[in-house]
């Protein structure tokens, strides 16, 4: 089974209700999953098997939560400036697929 690979950027990522950016990155490529700021500086990694990631109840749908080495943070993977449902609900899905999906393979 081939590595799942996502890139998703312009994302907000939040940990203890503090923003650490508002145009980040999430990377999943050879079986690690990587938060950047907007400048390419690492935030967080781990390897993606170790990541807990959910969709929260209580969030909005362009939001996904994830634990990286115990700590949690909060991902807004929407655009902004595209349509609130549609766009927000796929990165978030893909995001959650791509998590589960190293998951399954291990």
């Amino acid at each position: 089974m081939a590595e799942p690979e996502f890139t998703a950027t312009g994302v907000g990522i939040e940990c203890a209700r503090r923003s650490l950016t508002r145009a980040g990155q999430v990377k999943i490529r050879d079986g690690r999953l990587e938060l950047l700021t907007s400048y390419g500086r690492e935030i967080d990694s781990a390897p993606v098997v170790s990541v807990h990631a959910s969709k929260p109840w209580f969030a909005s749908r362009d939001r996904a939560r994830a634990t990286v080495n115990g700590t949690r943070y909060v991902l807004t993977l929407g655009r902004r400036d595209a349509d609130p449902g549609d766009a927000a609900d796929a990165a978030v899905d893909r995001f959650l697929a791509a998590v589960r999906a190293a998951h399954e393979g291990t």
